[in-house]
């Protein structure tokens, strides 16, 4: 797990995240508790306010709250990416038949250090208003990644 608190040192390897929340199955509850995992193994440095959307895809199912966060963490990418995975399940993600159904928590990777990793945040506004709301508040701004490191 990552440390909550760094030296100058570790610091000075961290890399900035902006990760994408979204939660259809008991959404508050399960948001407080994503909030409290990550505030207390990350160093949470900004947050948007939770928004209610229409689900996309399979549509016979709740509506979403979606949200941003803006964390730091000395993981690599691929590393952090697992960690979501893992937070997800202690939060009692099921992954089913259907990739776009309910879910207790969904944690995604939209930027990673400064740089636009997930082409949701082109084409969902879901992730993009929220991330939006963060960049805003804290200054930052982001970048498309190179055509050419598009999966």
């Amino acid at each position: 797990m990552p440390p909550t608190t760094l030296s100058a040192k570790q610091a000075a390897g961290l890399h900035e995240c902006f990760i994408s929340l979204g939660s259809n199955i008991d959404p508050n509850y399960y948001f407080a508790q994503a909030l409290e995992i990550i505030g207390r193994e990350c160093v949470l440095l900004a947050r948007s306010k939770a928004i209610r959307t229409a689900p996309v895809g399979y549509q016979q199912q709740p509506d979403f709250l979606n949200a941003a966060l803006l964390v730091s963490t000395p993981l690599e990418r691929e590393a952090f990416r697992d960690y979501l995975k893992g937070v997800e399940d202690r939060l009692g993600r099921e992954r089913g038949a259907i990739k776009s159904g309910p879910r207790t928590m969904d944690l995604d990777i939209v930027a990673w250090d400064g740089e636009i990793v997930d082409d949701g945040y082109f084409k969902h506004s879901y992730v993009k208003k929220p991330v939006d709301e963060v960049l805003a508040s804290s200054g930052r701004t982001l970048e498309p990644r190179p055509t050419s490191s598009r999966r």
